[in-house]
C-alpha cells in the first residue's frame, strides 16, 4: 500500500517527480500507507483478496532509511526460449548463452526448476545478505506480458508463490494496486507485496518463485517475465546509507522517458553508491537505452557494468556491477530474453557531492516497460 506522491508516467509524455526524506537519521523507516480511497479489493474466483489493477502506475517512492546497511537483491526470469522461429540466425542455446538475441525470434516456454507438478513455472536465486545483517524490508516483485502464443487471464497478476530457503510453497498476493496495461501488441502488467516478515525470520539463500502469471508461446511484442526480490538490511559496521525504493509500472519508448529525483539525499564528494533498477521487454543488442544520473551540477552520467553497456542497459541481464552475475541462480541464463534486473555503481555520477540525484531511464528505441528504482548511496556524516 502506498501514497501516490507525484506523477511520473504520463501517456507520451516526459514527466519527473521528486522526494523529501520520510525518515528520521537512525530511526525506522516506514513504508507509505495509501490514501483513503485509493483502491478498492476484488477478489478471484478462489476467493482470496488481491490489490486492484490500473493502467499505470507512477512511479512512487516505496521504502526509505537512514542507516548502517545496504540493499541486495535475487531475481529471475520466468520464461525462456524453446526453439527459434525460421530463419534461425541464432539457437536457443546461443541465446540462453549470451548471444544477442530478443524474445520475439524464439517459441517461448517457462522455466521449471521445482519438482512440484502443480506449478507450471518457477526459478530460484539465492539471497546473499553480509554475516550478520539484520533485515528491515523486503519486497518481491514479479510481471510479465499476459499475450504470446497464449493469453494468460490478468485475474491471477496479484498472486504468486514463494518458499524461503529450505521452506516449502506460501501463496503470495500482491497487497498494492497492480500495473496492468495493453499496448505494443503486448498485455504487461507488474505486482508486488511486503514479504519483510518472511525473509527476516528466513535469512540468506536461496528463494524460489512459481506460478508468475505469463504467457508462452510466440507473438510480435514476444514473452517476457521474471520476478526480483529487493531486501533492504542494516548492520553496523557497514557505512551510514541513504536507502531508498521506489515503483511504478510504465511504459518506455519515443517521449517516455522515466524520471525519479531525490532530494535531501545530503552525499559527500567521491560518495560510493550503487542503483538498481527492474524493466520488461529490453532486448540484447537494440542500442540506444540508457539509465543516467545527475546531480544537478553538471552533464548527466550514463551508468553501465560489464554486462549492460551504457548505451543498451536494457540488455535482458540479471547483473551486478562488474557485469558477474547476480548472486545464484537456477536456471543462470545470461540473457533472459526480455527481464532485467540490474546493479550498476554510481561512481562518477557521486563525484562532486552534493544533495540531490536525478535518475532517468530511456529506451527511444526498444520499447520497454520500466518498474522498479533502488538506490543506496553513502551519507556525509
Amino acid at each position: 500500500m502506498r501514497n501516490s506522491l507525484g506523477l511520473l508516467l504520463r501517456r507520451g509524455t516526459v514527466s519527473a517527480f521528486s522526494l523529501a526524506a520520510l525518515c528520521v537519521p537512525g530511526g525506522p523507516a516506514a513504508a507509505v500507507p495509501d490514501p483513503p480511497g485509493a483502491e478498492a479489493d476484488v477478489r478471484t474466483d478462489a476467493g482470496a483478496r488481491v490489490a486492484a489493477e490500473a493502467a499505470g502506475l507512477p512511479f512512487a517512492q516505496r521504502y526509505r532509511a537512514l542507516r548502517h546497511g545496504g540493499i541486495v537483491r535475487a531475481a529471475n526470469t520466468s520464461v525462456t526460449c524453446r526453439r527459434p522461429l525460421a530463419p534461425a540466425p541464432v539457437s536457443c542455446p546461443a541465446a540462453r548463452a549470451g548471444a544477442a538475441a530478443a524474445n520475439d525470434g524464439f517459441d517461448m516456454s517457462y522455466t521449471d526448476v521445482d519438482s512440484d507438478p502443480n506449478t507450471y513455472n518457477s526459478s530460484r536465486a539465492t539471497i546473499a545478505l553480509p554475516a550478520g545483517a539484520r533485515v528491515a524490508y523486503a519486497r518481491l516483485y514479479w510481471g510479465g506480458n499476459l499475450r504470446a502464443g497464449e493469453q494468460k487471464p490478468p485475474r491471477d497478476n496479484g498472486r504468486v508463490l514463494l518458499a524461503e530457503p529450505g521452506g516449502r510453497y506460501k501463496e503470495v498476493l500482491a497487497d498494492t494496486v497492480v500495473g496492468h496495461r495493453v499496448a505494443r501488441g503486448a498485455d504487461a502488467y507488474q505486482a508486488s507485496a511486503d514479504v519483510t516478515r518472511l525473509v527476516g525470520s528466513s535469512g540468506a539463500g536461496a528463494y524460489t518463485v512459481a506460478q508468475v502469471n505469463v504467457a508462452k508461446g510466440h507473438s510480435a511484442a514476444g514473452a517476457w517475465g521474471g520476478w526480483t526480490l529487493v531486501v533492504a538490511y542494516e548492520k553496523e559496521s557497514e557505512p551510514l546509507r541513504h536507502l531508498a525504493l521506489w515503483d511504478g509500472f510504465g511504459p518506455l519508448g519515443p517521449g517516455e522517458d522515466q524520471v525519479v529525483t531525490v532530494r535531501d539525499l545530503d552525499f559527500p564528494a567521491g560518495a560510493a553508491g550503487r542503483v538498481g533498477l527492474v524493466a520488461y521487454d529490453g532486448d540484447r543488442g537494440l542500442t540506444g537505452d540508457a539509465l543516467t544520473v545527475s546531480d544537478g551540477w553538471g552533464p548527466a552520467v550514463p551508468l553501465g557494468n560489464g554486462a549492460g553497456p551504457r548505451d543498451d542497459v536494457l540488455d535482458s541481464t540479471i547483473a551486478d556491477p562488474a557485469g558477474t552475475a547476480a548472486s545464484v541462480r537456477t536456471p543462470a541464463y545470461p540473457n533472459t530474453l526480455g527481464y532485467d534486473s540490474d546493479v550498476l555503481d554510481l561512481g562518477e555520477g557521486l563525484r562532486r557531492g552534493g544533495d540531490r540525484l536525478e535518475f532517468r531511464l530511456a529506451s527511444p528505441r526498444d520499447a520497454a516497460w520500466a518498474g522498479v528504482l533502488f538506490a543506496a548511496v553513502d551519507a556525509k556524516r
